[in-house]
Order: C-alpha cells, then sequence, then structure tokens
C-alpha cells in the first residue's frame, strides 16, 4: 500500500509520519516539496503530484489554519481548505484510493451546552470555518471514499501550544486573565494520528463501509481557563524550580479578548460514532496534557 502525505511538518503531520509507517510505504510532502509538489495554494500541480504518485490513500494534514488572517485573506485560506481539497477529493475518485481530511469544530456556531454530532446542522461563524466546511463539501461531492475527522483544540509537543504560552506567561506574571466560556477538550495531536492510523486499517479491510465524517477529540470537557489551572497545577509538580510566579487565572468572557475572528463557545463534539465505528476508546483529555508537560518539562 501507497500513502501519500500531506502536511508532514504540521503538529498532526509530523505524528503521522510515525503512526503510519507500519501500513506501507510513505511519500511526505509539505508546501516547499520538490519535484513533487505538496502546496495546496498550488492545487493543479498538486494534482500532478497525485498523478505522478499514484497513491492508494492521500491523507491530508495541511490546512490554513490561521483563524484571525484568514478573515482579510480569505481567497488563500479557500484555495488551501476547500479549492486544493476538492481537487485532491476528484484525484482519489479517480485512482479509487481513500482520502483522510481533518476538520474543524469551527463548522458549527458553538451555540448550547451539548456535545455536537456529525449529523448536526453546521453554521460557521468565520472564514476559516466556513472555508473548512467547504473542503468537507467538496470531498463528500466527489463521491470518493473517505474519513473526515473533525478535531479540535490541537497541541503538540513540538512547536508552539496554548499550554507553552501559559506557562512562559506565568513565569512573567503574577496573574493571568483567560476566557473561562469555551468549552472544549484539548486533543493532543498523537492521539489524532494513532487514531488515524487505527481507523485508516480498519476502513481498508473493507468488512463494512465506514466512509464518513467522525468527530476525534479526547475525552471529557473543559474550558480554556480551567485547562491553564491544570497546566500550572501540573508544571508546578513536575519541575518545581520551573520559576512559576503567576498565583491566580483570572477567569474572563470571551468579550475580554477580541479577535478578527469569532470563536464557538461550544467546542464540545460527540465521538460515540468514532468509538462504535472502529472500537476504540478515547482517553481523558488530561492524559494527553500530562505527557505532553512530562516531555517538554
Amino acid at each position: 500500500m501507497k500513502i501519500l502525505l500531506l502536511g508532514k511538518n504540521g503538529q498532526v503531520g509530523w505524528e503521522l509520519q510515525r503512526s503510519l509507517q507500519p501500513l506501507g510505504e510513505l511519500v511526505a510532502l509539505d508546501r516547499n516539496s520538490s519535484p513533487l509538489c505538496g502546496d495546496l495554494l498550488q492545487p493543479v500541480a498538486l494534482a500532478e503530484a497525485v498523478r505522478a504518485i499514484k497513491p492508494d490513500v492521500i491523507v491530508n494534514a495541511a490546512a490554513y489554519t490561521a483563524v484571525d488572517k484568514a478573515e482579510s485573506d480569505a481567497d488563500a485560506a479557500r484555495t488551501i481548505n476547500a479549492e486544493a481539497v476538492g481537487v485532491l477529493a476528484r484525484e482519489a475518485k479517480a485512482l479509487e484510493a481513500w482520502l483522510v481530511h481533518y476538520s474543524t469544530d469551527y463548522v458549527f456556531d458553538g451555540s448550547g451546552s451539548r456535545t455536537w454530532q456529525e449529523s448536526d446542522a453546521t453554521g460557521p461563524l468565520s472564514v476559516y470555518g466556513q472555508t473548512k466546511l467547504e473542503g468537507e463539501q467538496a470531498i463528500a461531492k466527489s463521491g470518493a471514499r473517505h474519513l473526515v475527522f473533525r478535531t479540535s483544540w490541537v497541541y503538540a509537543a513540538r512547536g508552539g501550544n496554548f499550554a507553552k504560552t501559559m506557562l512562559r506567561l506565568a513565569q512573567e506574571r503574577d496573574k493571568l486573565a483567560v476566557i473561562d466560556d469555551q468549552w472544549g477538550a484539548p486533543t493532543g495531536a498523537e492521539l489524532i494520528a494513532d487514531v488515524t492510523a487505527h481507523a485508516l486499517r480498519a476502513a481498508m479491510a473493507g468488512e463494512q463501509d465506514l466512509s464518513g465524517i467522525y468527530h476525534l477529540v479526547a475525552g471529557g470537557e473543559t474550558t480554556w481557563n480551567r485547562y491553564a489551572q491544570f497546566v500550572l497545577a501540573q508544571a508546578r509538580q513536575i519541575n518545581p524550580a520551573l520559576g512559576i510566579t503567576a498565583r491566580e487565572v483570572q477567569a474572563v468572557a470571551t468579550s475580554a479578548f477580541p479577535t478578527p475572528a469569532k470563536r464557538p463557545n461550544n467546542s464540545r463534539l460527540n465521538t460515540q460514532k468514532l468509538q462504535q465505528s472502529f472500537g476504540l476508546a478515547l482517553p481523558d483529555w488530561q492524559v494527553g496534557v500530562q505527557r505532553m508537560l512530562r516531555e517538554i518539562l
């Protein structure tokens, strides 16, 4: 089996390079790859690369993820998140290949407090969310066999993340102010990558039709404020010499930090479909965050 991975150096893409290796031959590209094009800003060249590689599976971990910048850079966001995704889907259909793609909780309007199911009506609040939804729709329209994983609050030990930002600020300030009215589940890139490999293997076995959209997040729920408090408490235990000076994490509303793009307040995603379809268990969010903190501290 030959797998084409796009976005190899992103948080999820980096972990996918590890998790997908046991499944077959892996060709991993990013936007700087040459001579084969892995740049989703160049859909025509991207299609040519897919035809040259002739993969059995395309895994797209590339995306335009600058949520606020997308509000003023909608053309680039749409090219990467929607147009190029449609190209990948059509090429996958032509090759009779599987397409794995990652979407987001931002396709919903963030209302209410219950967990969102895959079948719920979408209603993105931002250009980013709208273009990610358009990518999903392009995949569905293509007729290609696909696994689309909607995820949220993604972090990894590699690169920047919310926990690292909190740790830095907590060493510089006596008090932090963190949003406490947005709910979700911090989800590690390594968990996403491992679930992807398990799900892909099951889907390709062909024992049942598993093509579709799935919600993939860690178990449980929290707010950014409570997430920050957990990070700082764990950091003090793991490394008492870290020099954390912040003694208070003040709870504030989203309105305290105005941004160009509106964020959903409710990013809770129901993962029962994924767990039942693939026979998987998703650990509570604290498990992955603790592991990540032990790695970086």
